[in-house]
């Protein structure tokens, strides 16, 4: 099982063959390799073990954990970089043998054009390069060649004085068989030929897009329909900055509100000084008899390729801002997967409501469901007495120990009821649960094969408790984009967001861990190795086998072979397995490691779990072999000192100000506790416990200190304490600052 892991010392710097690329052999892997060393300051060995390992179908997440002698102790970002970018120089490579072969079947290719080719770095160098000789539509240059123009065109491009006069050498071009009737079309289809090689000009056309990337000015403003309308997009009415200098979050604002149809937008530039560009670069006789001609052609050129690249430079830059916007989305997310879970506990959840109820759920410490109830505490009903005896009764009845009340519609007043009907002294916590998410869980295929007979708002109440108990557990069951701690979503690349926020589910799943025997459908399919298909058979194997006493086990699970242990039975614990270290994240392959060093000193294994005075006698030292280096070692003797610690943090709960319950009962210059629910590049968004989150501007965030990014100061699920600088109950806004050191 373990010899495709092994450590290879005399391959390490050898290249690999790469998947999908059988079908080009003179893909040039090496030079892949080169680009990866260089643009991410890696070993070369570390880029070609990584992409081995990967090309090996190992999980990212594997690899970081349990190949770290082979990657040189990459972490995951630095694996997904290598990831990511070998993928992105692989298509390159494959376009540039497309591009090289469609040149040289044109006859076309010269070794200066194959060397610029050979060395381009970015697929849009690439494409420039190659438009000249790109197949095209039937355009009017086209058509133009067809009549026979193309040599005019080339008169009038290498600007030789020619020998003959004007109207003689255009007289030379007339036919009428060709379609050419006068003086006027013959020069007019040489212009438009003319067009048409300047626009191709790959080096006018770098030259013109940086000119726009580097001193375009971004200028906004409102269109005349929304001129005297309030709307959210305000502050963008009348709006300009260089472009380069625009931030993420502004350009997807304006492409919303352009896409909404209140803003326009354009990108200025020094026209005057492109042109001089254009001129100096092709004018070379300013005597030539068809400087006109040329210069009209010129003009053309630039309108028309001003207007290809001020739509390709947006897109570009809405690229890097989708990009950044995607990091926002994920970091948060990280944040929130990671949350402290409550932990075993028997919890209450309740999903609130004013006219159809409070929708009550009990689950027991591992999680089960246990029994459901609703409640009218609130108009037009308001059947109190009711309701606190039926809240009392659960309580009593599965000794209760935690209440989760979603932060919804109906969430404060259902809190004041609750605290209000407990005894000061109850050791019930009472605590306030984000519903981000919950809705669409509910009503999901996800939910409804769990609970086939349960009503949707009582769904809800189960996930709300679920999601206290164990956040992560929970979350993965509703689709990372509809949980709402990103900025702007749903108008990102929905591919790449989704790409993105898989990643960093699969990757919190296997930083924490998952109990074999409890964990879900959806939590196991994001282990690595696993997926949904074995997913599922190792739920139908539980189901029918019952509980699995031992890692090993999974191997009788249908279809899952000894590959996909390897990659997910390190991350997998065992609480009642014969074997303690099933319980631990030592890799089963490093158990006879751990063996060995309890035989060495006279324990069993068992004995050296958290025995400090035990470890410190092991000599880590005597165990290397060539599988197995210094890097692993001292993980296994890390987790022997602490096996099966939860890296999450410790669970804390926060308490809102009962006489603050709406946006209106709020004051300026009020100081209130409150959570961190979304941070984005502007700012951080907090629930105060009033149904709106308010904002904290990033110019707010700290007085002490300078803020060039949010998340160096704050994340999502932070306690903080904040002060109410303004507010406005009509379009629901909360400007808050953040209290520092509070």
């Amino acid at each position: 099982m373990n010899s495709d892991s092994h450590l290879d010392k005399d391959n390490i710097d050898k290249p690999i063959s790469v998947t999908g690329t059988d079908n080009l052999p003179n893909l040039n892997i090496e030079r892949i390799y080169s680009y990866l060393v260089s643009e991410l300051n890696l070993k070369h060995s570390s880029v070609v073990n990584t992409v081995a390992l990967l090309n090996d179908k190992a999980t990212v997440p594997f690899i970081s954990r349990y190949r770290k002698e082979r990657t040189g102790n990459l972490n995951e970002i630095q694996i997904r970089n290598i990831q990511e970018r070998f993928n992105y120089y692989q298509e390159l490579e494959k376009r540039k043998l497309f591009i090289v072969s469609s040149i040289s079947s044109q006859d076309k290719m010269t070794d200066e054009l194959l060397l610029i080719i050979e060395s381009s770095r970015d697929k849009q160098t690439l494409e420039d390069i190659y438009l000249p000789f790109k197949p095209k539509r039937t355009s009017k240059a086209t058509l133009a060649k067809q009549k026979g123009l193309e040599p005019l065109s080339d008169i009038i491009f290498n600007q030789f004085n020619p020998d003959s006069d004007y109207e003689t050498i255009i007289s030379k071009f007339i036919d009428s068989e060709k379609g050419v009737n006068s003086f006027e079309e013959a020069v007019s289809g040489a212009i438009d030929i003319l067009v048409e090689r300047i626009n191709d000009d790959s080096q006018i056309r770098g030259w013109l897009r940086d000119l726009i990337q580097r001193t375009g000015i971004f200028s906004v403003k409102v269109r005349k329909d929304w001129k005297d309308k309030k709307s959210k997009y305000e502050m963008y009415y009348k709006f300009a900055e260089p472009l380069k200098k625009t931030l993420s979050h502004r350009l997807l604002a304006v492409r919303r509100g352009a896409a909404e149809g209140v803003l326009s937008w354009n990108i200025d530039i020094d026209r005057e000084r492109a042109c001089q560009f254009m001129e100096r670069k092709i004018v070379k006789n300013r005597n030539f008899i068809f400087l006109k001609e040329l210069l009209r052609s010129i003009d053309l050129a630039f309108k028309r390729i001003l207007l290809s690249l001020e739509n390709e430079v947006f897109n570009l830059t809405l690229e890097d801002a989708e990009t950044e916007a995607i990091d926002v989305f994920s970091k948060n997310l990280n944040t929130l997967l990671l949350e402290a879970p409550a932990g075993e506990k028997c919890i209450l959840g309740v999903d609130p409501g004013f006219r159809t109820g409070c929708k009550l759920a009990v689950i027991d410490r591992s999680s089960k469901f246990l029994e459901y109830k609703t409640i009218f505490p609130h108009p037009p009903q308001s059947k109190k007495e009711d309701a606190s005896r039926i809240i009392f009764e659960l309580l009593k009845k599965y000794n209760v120990e935690i209440i989760a009340v979603g932060n919804g519609t109906a969430s404060r007043e259902t809190m004041s009821f609750i605290k209000n009907i407990l005894d000061s002294d109850s050791p019930i916590d009472l605590i306030s649960v984000s519903e981000a998410g919950a809705s669409v869980y509910s009503a999901s295929q996800v939910a409804i094969k769990e609970f086939p007979d349960l009503d949707v708002s009582v769904r809800g109440a189960i996930s709300i408790a679920r999601r206290l108990q164990d956040p992560l557990a929970e979350l993965v069951k509703v689709e990372p984009k509809s949980i709402g701690v990103g900025q702007y979503q749903h108008d990102v690349n929905q591919v790449l967001l989704k790409k993105k926020l898989d990643f960093v589910v699969e990757s919190c799943v296997n930083y924490v861990g998952v109990k074999l025997n409890t964990a879900s459908e959806e939590l196991l399919s994001y282990v690595s190795g696993i997926g949904p298909a074995l997913a599922k058979n190792i739920i139908d194997y539980r189901n029918s086998k019952g509980l699995f006493s031992s890692r090993f086990d999974l191997l009788n699970v249908a279809k899952l072979g000894e590959k996909a242990f390897e990659q997910c039975a390190g991350f997998l614990r065992l609480g009642n397995s014969r074997n303690p270290l099933d319980n631990s994240s030592i890799h089963p392959e490093s158990y006879p490691i751990v063996e060995r060093m309890a035989k060495d000193i006279g324990l069993d294994v068992g004995s050296l779990f958290a025995n400090s005075d035990s470890l410190a006698k092991i000599k880590i030292e005597d165990y290397i072999t060539d599988t197995v280096g210094i890097i692993t070692l001292k993980d296994i003797v890390l987790e022997l000192a602490k096996p099966g610690l939860d890296p999450r943090q410790e669970f804390k709960n926060i308490e809102f100000d009962d006489k603050i319950q709406d946006i209106s009962d709020l004051k300026e210059g009020m100081e209130l506790s409150g959570k961190i629910t979304n941070v984005t590049n502007f700012g951080a968004f907090v629930d105060i416990g009033v149904h709106q989150d308010g904002l904290i501007h990033i110019s707010k965030i700290s007085r002490s200190r300078f803020v060039r990014c949010p998340y160096d100061f704050v994340s999502v699920g932070d306690k903080v304490r904040v002060k109410i600088l303004s507010f406005d109950t009509v379009l629901k806004r909360i400007d808050l600052e953040r209290i520092e050191n509070a």
